[in-house]
């Protein structure tokens, strides 16, 4: 079959959450779509960041039945039919799902699904994003399905090299995989740094250090308000968190470091950007980050990061040039640099100009998407 590669049909399985996974796989369709490929998402909800303007974005709603005979709702097979039907309707090129499990296993159970009824196949494309090798496939339980999804797809990438060596490492797989790295286009501004600022009652001599994610154990909240707790013994210091999680749990040891004055919380923000426009640096204690897209994201609006030396942070974060990497769990180190950079305010200028800069230059969507079309072609092509 020829393909007309300026116009592909292309599938995007991903979790519509805030996650990095479903930021990413939500921009690189707006993108795709922007370019004249008609995009199909297929997911439980429409991805947080979705937007219905473009006529080429479609959204396709998977509903899971909670039937009393299952104990847990059961999400892989309800995916895999709509995924079969989805196909059946619009012949896609690609289908390209983010994480192993359960996205790429439910594809490959719809392909099964579309030869038995003589429904065109798609090509399978899977993205890694970390927890699928860092913490799942160290499941016994899940460990060779996970293999099993990775081997059969036709296509694998991850999204820092650091990931494809430990995917490499920890399955024991010989599949190739190109590394990809995420990507982030800052919006327009919409609100200034002064009425944000406002809104959130700081003072303009209030110093913001700001972190985004969803508050799972592997982002070290305990080492980051600890962090701040050493620190503030200055009057200014903030700690603004955009929550995509419930922070409930770390609310005995805000009150136990004596914090509530220093924490600002808001959840499911959609604006980031005019949060981070309001915010001096970024800071990111993490166990381990396959990318860290939310580092990414501060570092796009010009402010320097705080970050742990783990994972694929180093192919982002260069240190001391775009701020300072420091090994996972120095309190010490972190409140040192955080110090550092509250009273060096031309340094901390002169990192964020960097940050900003190295953002746009490398891990931007005209580097990025085009990354990803040509290893669709190159998939495509293959037999």
């Amino acid at each position: 079959m020829t393909r007309n590669f300026l116009k592909l049909k292309i599938g995007i399985v991903c979790y519509p959450s805030v996650g990095g996974s479903g930021i990413v796989a939500t921009n690189l369709g707006l993108e795709l779509a922007t370019l004249g490929h008609q995009v199909h998402f297929i997911s439980y909800e429409e991805p947080f960041r979705l937007n219905g303007k473009n006529k080429n974005i479609h959204f396709h709603k998977v509903h899971i039945n909670e039937y009393s005979l299952f104990k847990y709702p059961d999400y892989t097979l309800p995916l895999a039919v709509e995924i079969e039907n989805v196909q059946k309707k619009y012949n896609l090129d690609v289908l390209h799902v983010h994480y192993a499990v359960p996205h790429a296993t439910a594809a490959l159970l719809a392909r099964r699904i579309m030869r038995q009824n003589g429904t065109p196949l798609p090509k399978l494309i899977t993205t890694l994003h970390g927890t699928d090798i860092t913490l799942l496939a160290r499941d016994k339980s899940l460990f060779n399905i996970i293999k099993y999804s990775i081997e059969r797809s036709h296509g694998v990438t991850a999204v820092s090299n650091s990931l494809r060596l430990e995917t490499i490492k920890v399955l024991k797989t010989e599949k190739p995989i190109e590394v990809i790295y995420d990507f982030f286009n800052p919006p327009p501004i919409t609100k200034s740094r002064a009425q944000v600022r406002k809104e959130l009652k700081l003072k303009d001599t209030d110093f913001v250090a700001i972190h985004l994610s969803n508050l799972r154990p592997v982002k070290r909240i305990p080492d980051l308000l600890n962090t701040v707790s050493r620190a503030k013994s200055n009057p200014h210091l903030k700690l603004l968190i955009l929550s995509g999680g419930d922070f409930t749990p770390y609310q005995p040891l805000v009150k136990k470091l004596g914090l509530q004055n220093k924490l600002i919380i808001k959840q499911g923000v959609a604006d980031i950007g005019n949060y981070l426009n309001a915010a001096d640096i970024g800071i990111y204690p993490s166990e381990t980050e396959s990318f860290g897209m939310g580092i990414l994201e501060a570092m796009a609006y010009g402010k320097p990061v705080l970050a742990s030396r783990s994972g694929g942070v180093p192919e982002v974060v260069e240190n001391g040039k775009t701020g300072f990497l420091l090994k996972v769990g120095d309190v010490a180190g972190f409140t040192k640099k955080l110090k550092l950079l509250m009273q060096n305010s031309e340094l901390r200028e002169q990192m964020g100009e960097a940050a900003k800069q190295v953002a746009c230059e490398k891990f931007c969507s005209k580097i990025i998407v085009p990354q990803y079309l040509e290893y669709y072609k190159k998939i495509l092509e293959q037999k």
